[in-house]
């Protein structure tokens, strides 16, 4: 199984740290944040990881290199323009449409067991498997819904034409997910546009047409690396043992 992890992102909320260093790179318990996400691919076994990159990338590339120091095998797609999510995925698609994969935000710290989530995914049949998470803010992130069997009923302001079977659960995305590269079908239209993004183009119109979309409820430790702010509440998380990652 290969991954993309996504580190195109120019990190504005963390400025003036990202005027100079790109997220990606920004130190976070003493790692620079991506190792985080290549380190809970690495120990689940999946090696072979591309990484999108725009805002000064090279220095990423300079310091990850072909990956052979954490044990992997490290590709790169450079955007010159910067593509957002659905445009950096497809750009990635000669290296990821052989079989399902992983994607991964840069700024989602979590501990979460890659295994199952894939185990997840291949049971129910999925085309689209977001890693999701009860937050009393799911509304502030864009939440969605999903029914007892786990299938995504609600997304942002699309509504499943599968009628829900059992109670709904508001939940929100986590950063983390496996996709099918089906889900490419439905990127295609877009690519005259270029910068597009799954959440608000590609997984609305996938649920419209009845695609097989869920996710994989999550309840444990999640942290968005997206401020100093939350950076810093990580940290003493890690520092004071309220939260340990089995992976590192």
């Amino acid at each position: 199984m290969k991954a993309m992890v996504l580190a195109a992102g120019q990190g504005t909320r963390l400025r003036p740290t990202t005027d100079s260093t790109p997220k990606a790179l920004v130190p976070v318990a003493g790692r620079p944040m991506i190792e985080f996400a290549l380190l809970l691919l690495r120990h689940y076994g999946i090696c072979d990881i591309i990484i999108n990159l725009h805002h000064l990338g090279d220095q990423i590339e300079n310091r990850l290199g072909s990956g052979q120091s954490l044990g992997l095998k490290i590709s790169y797609s450079r955007e010159p323009q910067l593509l957002d999510t659905g445009g950096g995925l497809l750009k990635a698609k000669t290296f990821l449409q052989d079989g399902a994969f992983i994607v991964i935000n840069t700024d989602a710290l979590i501990d979460v067991n890659l295994a199952a989530l894939v185990d997840f995914h291949v049971r129910m049949n999925a085309v689209v498997t977001l890693v999701l998470r009860p937050d009393e803010r799911a509304d502030e992130y864009g939440s969605m819904d999903i029914d007892s069997s786990g299938r995504i009923c609600r997304f942002l302001d699309s509504v499943s034409p599968i009628a829900a079977a059992g109670a709904i659960r508001k939940l929100m995305f986590t950063g983390v997910q496996v996709l099918d590269p089906k889900v490419f079908d439905y990127m295609e239209e877009h690519a005259g546009m270029r910068k597009f993004s799954t959440t608000r183009n590609t997984y609305p119109r996938m649920l419209a047409s009845g695609e097989r979309l869920y996710g994989f409820y999550f309840d444990g430790f999640w942290q968005d690396l997206g401020t100093v702010e939350r950076i810093h509440e990580a940290e003493q998380k890690l520092q004071e043992d309220r939260a340990r990652l089995h992976f590192v």
